[in-house]
């Protein structure tokens, strides 16, 4: 048992990917990570990891090892989560990240039929690279993000494709109808005086509409800066100015006539979205399973717009 927190340490190092990321999900320094690889490496008598351009590769000896030790890991953490009222082996929360918007919308109101099993969930709201972060180091089990993550940790698949809208109340709907259909260059005049309400102070989504929808490039200032697209749809709604924002967010506004397409296109800009786990599986481990196939089943086709 003496070396135990050695093989703990390969295995949070192989896992994260980088010496930092298993400090973290450790609990501990990083020269202490270091220090206890180099005593497992002095044990074996064989070099675990080497550096490179995005953190630490592991041998094949050390691919080997963690291959053998995580599956006796794996059960220690279940024997030292005690068991429920039933005898069975607790399970500990599964740990589900993504951005805010999607987690308050689509995501937790999908989660009753998860709470109803006895499975916990907590969910943690942050940027891609914090969540891929958090993934790498063992403290989330699945994350949504916007990008494809590198690297051996984890394991990623594309989950659904977000469909953007540019958006207004029916008043601001109204002043630029009246200036014509956007059909000819430059269409993107239309909304010159129109207010825009942008997610940051580079206005990324607004000028990715711009660009993808009317060919140009946007130079103008926001009127109104919130990280919060739900803040966006709410001015929005109350005559604000226009914004643009995934279908999901502004799907049931558009139906009870709070919001207006102001810019209906065959050809909307579309982000894709990835569903990220750590690697090499999830197996053994139930609850993270149940609660992969909700997002899959339930609320993917909500982000997609798929029929139900």
């Amino acid at each position: 048992m003496a070396h135990l927190p050695l093989w703990r340490a390969l295995l949070a190092v192989h896992t994260a990917g980088s010496l930092s990321g298993a400090a973290r999900s450790l609990g501990v320094s990083q020269p202490t990570v270091s220090a206890q690889l180099q005593a497992l490496e002095k044990l074996t008598g064989e070099q675990l990891f080497v550096r490179g351009a995005r953190g630490v590769i592991p041998t094949p000896h050390a691919d080997d090892l963690a291959r053998r030790l995580t599956p006796a890991f794996e059960e220690l953490e279940k024997a030292l989560a005690g068991t429920d009222e039933d005898g069975a082996v607790a399970q500990p929360p599964v740990r589900v990240g993504g951005a805010a918007e999607v987690l308050g919308e689509v995501v937790a109101p999908a989660l009753a039929g998860c709470l109803a099993r006895g499975i916990r969930v907590n969910l943690t709201a942050g940027t891609t690279t914090a969540l891929l972060d958090g993934v790498r180091a063992g403290l989330l089990d699945i994350a949504i993000v916007s990008e494809r993550p590198r690297g051996r940790a984890v394991s990623s698949r594309p989950w659904a494709d977000e469909t953007f809208v540019l958006v207004a109340a029916p008043e601001i709907a109204s002043l630029v109808a009246a200036t014509g259909p956007p059909t000819l260059p430059p269409a993107s005049a239309m909304f010159d005086d129109v207010p825009l309400l942008a997610y940051a102070q580079d206005v990324p989504v607004l000028r990715r509409f711009w660009r993808h929808v009317f060919g140009t490039r946007l130079e103008r200032e926001p009127a109104l800066v919130v990280p919060d697209l739900r803040a966006l749809r709410q001015a929005a709604i109350a005559g604000a100015g226009a914004t643009v924002l995934p279908s999901y967010l502004c799907r049931e506004a558009l139906g009870a006539g709070t919001l207006v397409d102001i810019c209906p296109t065959d050809d909307p800009p579309i982000n894709t979205l990835f569903l990220v786990t750590r690697h090499p599986t999830t197996s053994g481990r139930p609850h993270v399973e149940h609660v992969l196939q909700v997002l899959g089943n339930e609320v993917r086709p909500v982000i997609a717009d798929e029929p139900g």
